[in-house]
């Protein structure tokens, strides 16, 4: 891994990725396979992809959708078990931990996922769905303690205590969202692993989900991992940001770098796509074509099929990482120093910060 993706320092990281890859083997049954003459078909959704957060920061990762960020997730997390390369925690390589041993792992590192609803038992009450990762982990014995302690996280992310009495129907977007958060806490965990925790909600809601995150994790010294498809956000939550692209990270390094400049294709391409009322008349390139299949992926450089910049080398060779002021890219046009210079880009408007009484009036 270069040295400009350390994200911070590697001395002081909580998680460490190192050329990471989670393949699928998509192939038809193998009598199919005899009678059709075909092969195996392997789905390359992660393909080498290296990456540090350092404690307390929040590092996100953004590309379109099928690029493979939800599978990054799902490794650093335990769900999937990585094809190859190194998961690191806290200095231990979780990914060769065995079942048994991965409890106190899953204790300090938690998921917030997209649909609050989804990922809410709706038959349990909101005391038993935040109580669930307390009992499992048996942090506390006694009942009164438990309704305490969810009480109190209930309370830490803008709810009643009374709350803990209801089903999750009975309840806003919002306020799920609110609940998923209570409960990915109630472990005490180190880590959070984001994944587009706001997208099924309404703007407003978004911003004063964001801003309780950001509240939280100063007030906690939580790490995140966010992801997201709105750069907006983005820009407003990351110290660090990763662009995807067909299983492969293009560009790295700090977020405000990143979005004032923007060097991979790719990565100005998507900042195109961002509305801005500042940049009226600003003429925009549209990102063109779709996202190859991860099955027969491109050869050389992924990107090259819809890159304005690309060359032949682009087509027969895969870029390795470089590190240009501090910023880590994956292309030959930077190496060659043969694309324009990259424009300043205006920042995103600020976000809301949340109002009292939340989202609670919805």
């Amino acid at each position: 891994m270069p040295s400009g993706m350390n994200g911070g320092g590697a001395e002081g990281a909580l998680l460490k990725v190192e050329t990471l890859r989670k393949y699928f083997d998509v192939s038809k049954p193998f009598l199919n396979r005899l009678i059709e003459g075909e092969g195996r078909q392997v789905l390359k959704a992660v393909d080498g992809v290296s990456f540090v957060i350092p404690r307390g920061k929040t590092f996100s990762l953004v590309g379109e959708s099928g690029c493979g960020k939800s599978t990054i997730a799902q490794c650093v997390v335990g769900l999937y078990k990585p094809t190859s390369g190194f998961v690191g925690f806290d200095g231990v390589d979780v990914s060769q931990l065995a079942q048994r041993r991965m409890m106190p792992y899953r204790r300090r590192v938690q998921m917030i996922f997209q649909d609050p609803y989804a990922s809410l038992n709706p038959r349990w009450r909101v005391s038993d769905i935040i109580a669930e990762p307390i009992r499992e982990h048996n942090l506390l014995s006694a009942e009164t303690d438990i309704r305490s302690r969810v009480e109190e996280l209930l309370n830490l992310v803008g709810m009643a205590a009374r709350d803990r009495f209801a089903y999750p129907h009975e309840f806003s977007g919002g306020q799920r969202q609110r609940i998923s958060i209570a409960r990915a806490l109630a472990s005490h965990p180190d880590f959070l692993v984001c994944d587009e925790p706001t997208s099924a909600l309404d703007v407003s809601v978004q911003a004063q989900i964001l801003n309780l995150m950001m509240d939280l994790q100063r007030e906690l010294g939580l790490t995140y991992m966010f992801i997201s498809h709105n750069l907006a956000v983005v820009y407003h939550v990351s110290d660090f940001v990763g662009v995807m692209y067909l299983g492969r990270i293009v560009e790295y390094g700090s977020a405000r770098t990143l979005f004032r400049h923007p060097r991979h294709p790719y990565t100005r391409l998507l900042l195109e796509t961002v509305p801005n009322i500042r940049s009226r008349g600003q003429e925009r390139l549209p990102l063109a074509g779709e996202v190859p299949s991860p099955i027969h992926p491109p050869s050389g450089c992924h990107f090259h099929p819809r890159c304005p910049f690309a060359e032949e080398r682009c087509r027969r060779e895969a870029p390795q990482p470089i590190v240009v002021e501090g910023m880590v890219v994956a292309c030959h046009g930077v190496e060659e120093d043969r694309l324009p210079a990259p424009v300043p880009a205006q920042p995103p408007p600020p976000l809301l910060r949340d109002r009292p009484g939340g989202d609670a009036a919805q």
